[in-house]
């Protein structure tokens, strides 16, 4: 996650003033404020102390001076001891935090802190290192602890404001900008971001409340890339319209990249979609993308959760009463299936997809009732329902490959198999499905299946004519040329073993060049080991001394294409 608070403006440390028997009354003078760009909404580091006079930074050219220094008993660390302490060990901070060690940092940046609490500077320099750690939260609470204590601080409030538009705090920043500007420390360019993000998440909100799901998204999208990356708010809008176009695994990814984020920070939002407080807001679409992904029980702890937070909302009531409907059937559902009572396991599929019609799996339940009841063009009909809201389900595309194999469809279900392959390399149970609809296939289009077989041992080749018979048969055929004497061919024999295994569809041939000198020299062989991969009788592929990698990578790459 990037940086909360601006990037740049490391100021010059000072001192804390050192206690005298008298010291002398402070003196009068204006406040005096760098001239820096003003963007210091990414974390500007300001070297700690008091308000002494400090040094010119060697990072950056402009100086921060605050108010007229406060009395040193005001500081709990007021000796030369603690002075020279709190220097060396905000330097280190600043050192690390220029090395993008943000974590190395905030261990100097608290110990700064314990030091002077009252420092707006080291807070501020906390702020920055807990942004960079990803620690909004926290990062805000500094903030607003440095602006507490300077109100007059000009670029604390801008700083602050580059963080609360982070967080899609909109009124919150313009406050914090207004004040800045007061200060002479406004960024236009900052004005100009905060007017985007919020006519962006408005257009989001507005979008959302009428059901148009691209516009929401596409708001959503621009606000966020306006500067508002960290609102959980405009990821919660994200998430639900991805989940409406039927994106169930970026809608998840979202979701979850919400939920790494400070839940207290809702709390203190103004923007509520359609009258939802922003953190039931939240809950109610983690239920629904629960719901979706088949976390049935999760959905209905989130949706109560979103009632337990907004007890009076109406459409928090109304979604809240769907999941737990939905969760009711598809469990009345499942009990039904594993009593073997299918058809009544339909009907409490199909009263859950009443409640919520987009559910790909109770579509997916309904379809595996149907091929008990052996209604193999309902099932397809339901599968495709469900492949079309969740396009890599996985279980759905079985369902459907099966369903079609049980029709004949042999080319639909061969290409169902095809993708299936590719997701489950390992799975032989896909692999044998495929190799007999493949050979369903050539079957219906005339094509000779006689010497096509499936699975078995890699098969020792001895002689020209062996060899040509075998990879003149229809299908995909890997000759390995070795040599027993050969420390490489030892090393890479269990693994074409492996693959003979996990390639079941393919035929594996071994010639040992050493007994077989002529089958060698026929295929032009001298060095080994060299494998060549033929398809019906024509060579598509030829390594000589392959890693195990690219090995592994041709084989099953002609394992999924050998149809």
């Amino acid at each position: 996650m990037t940086n909360a608070l601006p990037a740049g403006n490391i100021c010059p440390s000072g001192r804390v003033p050192v206690a005298a028997a008298a010291p002398p009354p402070p003196r009068s003078r204006p406040d005096v404020l760098g001239s820096g760009t003003g963007n210091y909404g990414h974390g500007s580091i300001m070297r700690g102390g008091g308000g002494m006079a400090p040094a010119r930074s060697s990072i950056d050219s402009s100086s921060f001076l605050g108010h007229a220094p406060r009395s040193p008993a005001t500081f709990p660390a007021a000796s030369s001891a603690s002075s020279g302490s709190l220097q060396d060990v905000t330097r280190l901070g600043n050192e690390w935090y220029k090395k993008g060690k943000h974590a190395e940092a905030l261990r100097h940046y608290d110990r700064a802190v314990a030091l002077c609490p009252e420092s707006a500077a080291c807070r501020g320099n906390r702020a920055a290192a807990l942004a960079g750690l990803g620690r909004l939260a926290d990062a805000l609470r500094d903030c607003e602890e440095a602006v507490r204590l300077d109100p007059a601080n000009g670029r604390a409030h801008s700083r602050l404001a580059g963080l609360c538009l982070r967080l899609g705090m909109i009124s919150k920043a313009r406050r914090h900008l207004t004040q800045a500007g007061h200060l002479h420390q406004s960024d236009p360019s900052e004005w100009e971001k905060l007017q985007e993000v919020e006519m962006h998440q408005g257009r989001s909100i507005d979008a959302r409340k009428v059901g148009d799901w691209k516009s929401a998204l596409r708001e959503a999208d621009a606000a966020i890339a306006a500067g508002a990356d960290s609102s959980r708010l405009l990821l919660a809008i994200r998430s639900e319209a991805l989940l409406r176009l039927h994106k169930l695994e970026e809608a998840d990814s979202t979701l979850a990249s919400l939920l790494k984020l400070d839940s207290v920070l809702l709390y203190r939002m103004g923007a509520n979609p359609s009258g939802m407080l922003a953190e039931s807001y939240v809950s109610i679409v983690r239920a629904q993308v629960d719901m979706a992904l088949g976390r049935f029980d999760a959905a209905v702890e989130a949706a109560e959760n979103a009632r337990f937070i907004d007890p009076g909302n109406a459409e928090v009531g109304m979604i809240l009463n769907n999941v737990k409907l939905v969760a009711k059937a598809r469990a009345q559902g499942n009990e039904l299936y594993k009593a073997a009572k299918f058809s009544d396991a339909s009907i409490a599929y199909s009263e859950g997809l009443k409640y919520e019609p987009s559910n790909p799996v109770l579509y997916c339940n309904r379809a595996a009732c149907w091929g008990k009841l052996e209604r193999w063009e309902k099932a397809v009909d339901d599968c495709n329902e469900a492949l079309r809201i969740q396009p890599n389900y996985t279980k759905a595309l079985l369902r459907r490959a099966s369903s079609y194999a049980k029709l004949e469809r042999w080319a639909d279900c061969v290409r169902d198999y095809e993708v299936l392959r590719k997701e489950l390399p390992a799975d032989t149970e896909v692999a044998e499905a495929l190799f007999h609809a493949q050979v369903a296939l050539k079957t219906t289009r005339g094509e000779d299946v006689s010497n096509m077989k499936f699975g078995g041992e890699v098969e020792m080749v001895t002689s020209v004519e062996q060899l040509r018979a075998a990879i003149g048969s229809p299908g995909v055929s890997v000759v390995y040329f070795m040599s027993i004497m050969n420390q490489q061919c030892t090393l890479i024999t269990p693994s074409v073993n492996s693959l003979c295994s996990e390639c079941p569809s393919l035929n594996f041939l071994k010639v040992n060049v050493e007994d077989s000198p002529m089958v060698a020299k026929a295929e032009n062989v001298r060095i080994v080991p060299t494998f060549k991969i033929y398809k019906d009788g024509v060579k598509v592929k030829e390594m000589i001394c392959p890693s195990l990698h690219v090995l592994r990578y041709s084989v099953r790459h002609y394992a999924v294409s050998s149809s």
